[in-house]
């Protein structure tokens, strides 16, 4: 028996299978690593190098060394004392004259073709104050190239040059990009000239800005990626590279590339307007925590939280306040602060939209009238918080005042009580201040300090409760135990 059951073991090991492996795992499909050869000979030659550069005023050197650099002559000044002699019949340099504008080297940066007659995509900070902009296109053509728009928010721009017949990537969509698929970067680091690199997307929708979720990636990019594309294994763009997290200043494993469907968004305004036209309604948002969640009857942390709203702007006409936190806009469900910027950004200004916000406890649904982001904005007064002190007589552990009907209309707030001591209470370790402003305890508006006291005594010391405090331009939601 035991020799039939040896004899059927080597059977199965001779033809490659293991007895210890399920059939379901052994009939995994195997995953090979891709070959980019095909690709980067299709893409490269719309991939472009884009070089920069700006006036500079140049100042005579006094005692410099011809044909060697200052740094060296320096060197030579200091440790020996003179300048070593010139050598005869050596080439004399024209020195421009001093103070004198001159062309000077800005940087190096990358690009790509997205219209066969020569419109190229790339970054703002590639072309953020250069004078000359040059491409040169793999054939070792150079064109003096026209800024037709750039956005630095998004750190999108758009150049042309006059050129026909041009190769051209063709577009992929970002949104349909998965966590974990390949991904290759063509550019020019340091330089470099078309300069291949790869690897995988690490993660999707990185909250690195306002107005982009980046795509984060492993690919290597260092300074002169800046603008190159990001591109698929069907060839496809997806993203523009613009960013690498580093301690150095060089590529240390993680890389952000702005999605192709947001740049090329923000690229047709470009070519359009030459400019970017955002949508404001004119708040000041803050951070949604668990806690504060909690203690505004929300459960989990949602939505956008309104730390202040400027006076007179949209927002304010709506009728949102300070302290709401905003679920959806225009029907655009907002999951966390980062989500409004992108979302009001987008739309048209002078388009009126339904924002939903939480308030006491429930949903109201307001009418806002967004407008240009370009706009003048009403400046916000910030006021030095005046130092006091004192011992708390209540379970919050502070010490209060009525508010000044000054205070009040400098705040543009309707009541609340002014923090005048603290003692050690809840609200002191929270980190309240004399001069604060309680403005509202969970869904009941303050109105005075009587009225204060008496909702103070009522509360709960076995739960949470969200107190809004009022400090310069900023309300805060503070959730606090009674002790």
């Amino acid at each position: 028996m035991m020799k039939k059951h040896l004899i059927a073991l080597l059977a199965i090991l001779s033809l490659g299978q293991s007895p210890f492996i399920s059939q379901s795992v052994a009939e995994t499909p195997r995953v090979t690593i891709p070959d980019f050869a095909d690709l980067v000979e299709r893409a490269s030659p719309a991939v472009v190098n884009i070089r920069t550069t700006e006036k500079v005023n140049v100042q005579q050197t006094q005692g410099g060394i011809p044909g060697m650099p200052e740094d060296q002559a320096e060197f030579f000044r200091r440790f020996f004392g003179v300048p070593i002699p010139v050598i005869p019949n050596s080439p004399k340099q024209v020195q421009p004259a001093p103070g004198k504008p001159q062309e000077a080297d800005r940087g190096v940066g990358s690009g790509f073709i997205i219209d066969s007659n020569g419109m190229i995509l790339t970054n703002a900070h590639v072309v953020e104050g250069a004078t000359t902009i040059y491409v040169t296109l793999t054939d070792k053509r150079e064109f003096k190239a026209k800024l037709l728009g750039m956005d630095k928010r998004t750190d999108v721009a758009v150049v042309k040059i006059d050129a026909r017949d041009l190769p051209r990537l063709p577009l992929g969509d970002s949104s349909k990009v998965r966590v974990g698929e390949w991904v290759l970067a063509i550019g020019s680091p340091f330089g470099l000239e078309n300069t291949v690199t790869a690897g995988i997307v690490s993660a999707k929708s990185r909250d690195t800005g306002d107005y982009l979720p980046f795509i984060q990636t492993d690919v290597a990019v260092n300074p002169g990626n800046s603008g190159g594309p990001l591109l698929n294994t069907a060839g496809q763009v997806i993203g523009i590279n613009s960013q690498i997290f580093s301690r150095s200043g060089g590529y240390m494993g993680i890389s952000f590339a702005i999605p192709i469907d947001e740049a090329i968004r923000v690229a047709d305004q470009l070519r359009t307007n030459g400019k970017m036209t955002r949508g404001r309604i004119g708040v000041a948002l803050g951070d949604m925590t668990k806690e504060v969640a909690e203690s505004l009857g929300l459960g989990k942390p949602r939505g956008a939280y309104v730390r202040n709203v400027e006076p007179g702007g949209p927002a304010a006409g709506g009728g949102i306040e300070s302290g709401d936190v905003i679920l959806s806009f225009n029907g655009h469900e907002i999951n966390k602060s980062t989500d409004l910027p992108r979302v009001v950004g987008e739309t048209k200004p002078g388009t009126s939209v339904v924002v939903q916000v939480w308030r006491k406890g429930t949903t109201r649904d307001l009418t806002v009238t967004v407008t240009d982001a370009e706009s003048n904005q009403a400046a916000i007064k910030k006021q030095e918080v005046p130092a006091a002190s004192g011992n708390g007589g209540n379970v919050l552990g502070i010490q209060v005042n009525d508010l000044s009907d000054a205070k009040k209309k400098d705040w543009n707030i309707k009541g609340g009580v002014e923090v005048t001591g603290l003692g050690d209470g809840p609200l002191a370790r929270a980190g309240v201040r004399p001069g604060d402003v309680i403005i509202r305890i969970a869904d009941t508006d303050i109105t005075g300090v009587k009225q204060f006291e008496a909702l103070v005594k009522g509360l709960d010391s076995n739960k949470a409760v969200p107190v809004f405090i009022r400090r310069a331009d900023s309300t805060l939601v503070i959730p606090v135990r009674p002790k």
